[in-house]
C-alpha cells in the first residue's frame, strides 16, 4: 500500500466534493482512487490508520496501528473498532478483536450509505477504553470512492513555524516500538529566572580534616580502613599502640621496671610503719607505672590510644597500613563531611549581580547522560558572593550550601544553575527532544504516524531536564525520546516517504 499524507488526501476529497455536479460519464481523476491515512491521538492511545478508498457496499481495509502512549508500546491484545457517525448521530461500527501483528489491526469497513461521516476509533484493552475522534471521511460510489476530507484538529491553532521544515522523514511504527521512543504536544510552560556557570563540589568550611598521630605508636589492625568508609562523630577511626621513643631495649626497660617495682614494695612497707613520706611513695608508684607502660609498648601489649573523628563523614584518603610504626604528628587518614556540601559556582560578572535577591533553588547537572539534581529553597542557601572577579578565570565566585546531597561527589566538576524569583513563559520541552544536527539545534515534529519533519529551534533557556525553545508551538507534536534515531533514519534516506506492505 502506498502511503500519502492526510493533508493531500483531504484536499483531494474536498476537490471531489466541489466537482460533485460533474456527470458520471466523466473520467475520474487518479487521486480519487488512492488510499488515505489519518493520525490521531487520545490520552491513552495513538492511532495511525492506512485505509483503502471508501465506497458504499464495498469492503475497505484499514490497517490501524495502535500505540499505547504510556510506554509507547504496540497494542497486542484488545478490541479496535472504526465508527462512522452520520449527521443524525447514527453510527456504523466495524470491529477487529484480534491483532494482525503486534500493534496492527486490520479493520474491514463496509459502508451502507454514501455521505460525509465523522470517524472515531474505539479501543478497548487492559490499558483502558477510549474513543478517539479522527476527523471526517467521505463515503463515495464505486466510480468515485471517498476518503479523508477533514483531518482531526490539533489541540491548538497551528503556529507560523509549523509551515517550515524539510522533507518528511520516514520512521516506521515497527521501528518506533523497538526502541525507547515517545512523542508529546509541545506545551506552554515556564522556567525560573536563573544564573548559571561552571562549578565544583567541595566540603563545607570545617568539613575536611586530616587525622594525625598524637604520639609515637604502631597502627593496630583492629579495623579495615578504606576510602568511602562512613564514620560517626566521635567514633574511633584509628587505634595506636604507644611505643617507646627512648631507643632502650626491652631487657633494659624490663630490668628498670623490676627494680622500681621492688623498691615500691619496700616503700609501701616502710610507709605502713610511718618510716617514709607519702610524697616519696607516690613518686615511686609513678616511676613504676611509667616503666610498665614503656615495657608494654615495647613488648606490643597494653592499652591502645584511639584517634577519633571530629565530625561525621567519610574517609577520602588512607595514608597508613596496619602494623606500621608512625611518629607523633604523622598523617593517618583524611576525612570529608558529605552533608552539607558547598557548591562553588563561577558566574559571569554581568549576571553575578542577580544574586542580590535570595535564590529559590539550585540545579546541578553532572553530565549529558546524568539526570539533574534539584535542590529547593529549604535545602540550600547562598553562603557568599565574591566581591571581585577572579583574575585567572574572569568569573565571580558564588558559594551555595546544599543539604541532602547524597548524589553529589566531592571534587566533581559540574554545571550549576541558581534559580531566582520570577519566571519566563514560553514553550518548554524535554531536553531529550533536542538534537544537535551538525551544529544546528533541531527537533523532529510528527506530521503523521510514520512521518516526521526536521524543525530548527532556538533555545531560550535551560533548567534541569527541560529547555525553553522558539520554533515550535502547541499545535506541534514532537519527538521527546528517540529523536536521535529519527535523525539517523533521515541520514539514511531522502525523498518522499513511501509506505510498507502489511
Amino acid at each position: 500500500m502506498r502511503r500519502t499524507g492526510w493533508t493531500i488526501t483531504a484536499l483531494a476529497a474536498l476537490a471531489w466534493l466541489a466537482n460533485g455536479c460533474s456527470t458520471k460519464g466523466e473520467e475520474s481523476h487518479p487521486h480519487d482512487h488512492e488510499p488515505w491515512a489519518v493520525t490521531s491521538w487520545g490520552k491513552r492511545y495513538e492511532i495511525f490508520a492506512e485505509a483503502d478508498p471508501l465506497a458504499v457496499g464495498e469492503t475497505a481495509k484499514s490497517h490501524t496501528h495502535v500505540t499505547i502512549l504510556d510506554g509507547f508500546a504496540a497494542l497486542t491484545e484488545g478490541v479496535v473498532s472504526a465508527v462512522l457517525i452520520d449527521s443524525t448521530g447514527a453510527s456504523s461500527v466495524f470491529t477487529q478483536p484480534k491483532a494482525l501483528r503486534p500493534g496492527i489491526y486490520s479493520i474491514e469497513i463496509k459502508p451502507k450509505t454514501e455521505g460525509v461521516f465523522a470517524l472515531v476509533f474505539r479501543i478497548e484493552s487492559a490499558a483502558g477504553t477510549e474513543e478517539i475522534p479522527s476527523g471526517r471521511v467521505q463515503v463515495g460510489s464505486h466510480d468515485r470512492p471517498g476518503g479523508l476530507v477533514e483531518a482531526p484538529p490539533p489541540p491548538a491553532v497551528t503556529s507560523a513555524a509549523a509551515a517550515t521544515g524539510g522533507d518528511p522523514v520516514g520512521f516506521l511504527k515497527e521501528q518506533q516500538w523497538r526502541i525507547p521512543f515517545m512523542t508529546a504536544w509541545a506545551e506552554p510552560g515556564s522556567l525560573r529566572a536563573s544564573v548559571s556557570g561552571p562549578a565544583r563540589i567541595r566540603p563545607a568550611a570545617g568539613g575536611e580534616a586530616v587525622l594525625t598521630a598524637p604520639l609515637d605508636g604502631v597502627v593496630v589492625p583492629s579495623r579495615r580502613l578504606h576510602v568511602g568508609l562512613a564514620v560517626a562523630r566521635g567514633g574511633t577511626v584509628v587505634e595506636l599502640r604507644p611505643r617507646a621513643g627512648s631507643g632502650r631495649s626491652f631487657a633494659e626497660i624490663e630490668s628498670q621496671w623490676k627494680l622500681a617495682s621492688d623498691r615500691l614494695a619496700r616503700l609501701e612497707e616502710l610507709f605502713a610503719a610511718d618510716a617514709v613520706s607519702r610524697a616519696e611513695l607516690d613518686r615511686a608508684r609513678a616511676l613504676a607505672a611509667t616503666l610498665r607502660s614503656e615495657l608494654d609498648a615495647v613488648s606490643g601489649t597494653g592499652r591502645t590510644i584511639p584517634v577519633r573523628a571530629p565530625f561525621g563523614g567519610r574517609i577520602a584518603e588512607v595514608m597508613i597500613t596496619p602494623g606500621a610504626a608512625v611518629v607523633a604528628g604523622a598523617s593517618l587518614v583524611r576525612l570529608v563531611q558529605t552533608d552539607p556540601l558547598w557548591v562553588e559556582i563561577g558566574l559571569r560578572p554581568e549576571i553575578a549581580g542577580s544574586l542580590d535577591t535570595a535564590p529559590v533553588g539550585l540545579v546541578i547537572q553532572g553530565g549529558p547522560e546524568q539526570p539533574p539534581v534539584v535542590f529547593e529553597s529549604r535545602s540550600m542557601r547562598l553562603v557568599s558572593r565574591s566581591p571581585e572577579v577572579d583574575r585567572a578565570t574572569g568569573l565571580v565566585q558564588a558559594i551555595v550550601e546544599v543539604r541532602g546531597a547524597g548524589e553529589l561527589r566531592v571534587g566533581a566538576a559540574v554545571q550549576a544553575e541558581i534559580l531566582l524569583s520570577g519566571a519566563r513563559i514560553g514553550i518548554v520541552i524535554p531536553r531529550e527532544s533536542i538534537v544537535d544536527d551538525a551544529g544546528v539545534t533541531v527537533v523532529y515534529v510528527q506530521s503523521e504516524g510514520e512521518s516526521f519533519v526536521r524543525r530548527e529551534v532556538r533555545i531560550l533557556g535551560r533548567q534541569g531536564d527541560h529547555v525553553m525553545v522558539e520554533g515550535v508551538g502547541p499545535a506541534d507534536r514532537i519527538v521527546t525520546r528517540g529523536a536521535a534515531a529519527v535523525r539517523r533514519s533521515a541520514q539514511m534516506s531522502s525523498g518522499e516517504v513511501e509506505g510498507h506492505v502489511h
